[in-house]
């Protein structure tokens, strides 16, 4: 049977880097759902559909072309019809898109039917917003991680930075609190941790100590 742990959080909190190292490490599949909501919008604004068009939005949802592949490196590449949008999907403007898209009940019901087929083989690591609540809500472990909105926006200021792009930290902190509210407040699937996530707070912790203290709470559970 398909074991199936879910990370969710806020943006910046590291729930991405995580579970990329978690998945590989247990050599279980992954699960970006965050990924599918950006490619969407890609997808969306590409073929110029209004974004309070949900049935539209529901559609392209259920049909998109959309692969998630990993390379012998270690790299995550994300393909729309074929083409790399890797760096698109990972852009502010996308993102604060994606994010009202996901407030469609339409949209998501179309995309979770997507999400749960990804639940095969030995395991699945998921990361989202939703996974432990509403996506997997009989997963086997779920994890709730957490961080300060400063710290968040310090860690996409330096993504940014790394990238080349001029951006501004206190913008980027207004971003992330104004993120924060829209997903937190949303009518459907609305960002919480599952009553029965083990919540962390990665603020002053790095992406392989916060692996350290899950794989110690996967090794006390005994479900690998």
């Amino acid at each position: 049977m398909t074991k199936i742990i879910t990370i969710d959080g806020p943006s910046g909190s590291g729930k991405g880097t995580v579970s990329r190292l978690l998945a590989d490490k247990l050599s279980f599949q992954y699960l970006d759902s965050g990924a599918l909501y950006r490619v969407l919008s890609i997808a969306a604004t590409r073929r110029n559909v209004d974004t309070a068009n949900k049935v539209e939005l529901a559609l392209i949802a259920e049909h998109m072309d959309v692969i998630f592949k990993t390379s012998a490196q270690g790299d995550f590449d994300i393909l729309l019809e074929g083409e790399n949008v890797t760096s698109d999907v990972r852009t502010e403007t996308t993102g604060a898109l994606a994010s009202q898209l996901a407030a469609y009940s339409e949209v998501r019901d179309a995309l979770m039917k997507r999400q749960r087929l990804f639940a095969r083989g030995n395991g699945l690591v998921a990361d989202g917003r939703d996974m432990g609540t509403v996506v997997f809500p009989a997963a086997d472990l779920k994890i709730y991680l957490t961080a300060s909105i400063d710290e968040r926006a310090k860690r996409r200021h330096k993504e940014l930075i790394e990238k080349g792009e001029d951006v501004s930290l206190r913008a980027l902190a207004e971003q992330v609190k104004a993120r924060d509210e829209r997903d937190i407040n949303r009518e459907v699937s609305p960002l919480v941790a599952a009553e029965d996530a083990v919540v962390l707070d990665t603020s002053n912790m790095s992406a392989l100590e916060v692996l350290d203290k899950v794989l110690h709470i996967i090794d006390f559970k005994r479900l690998v």
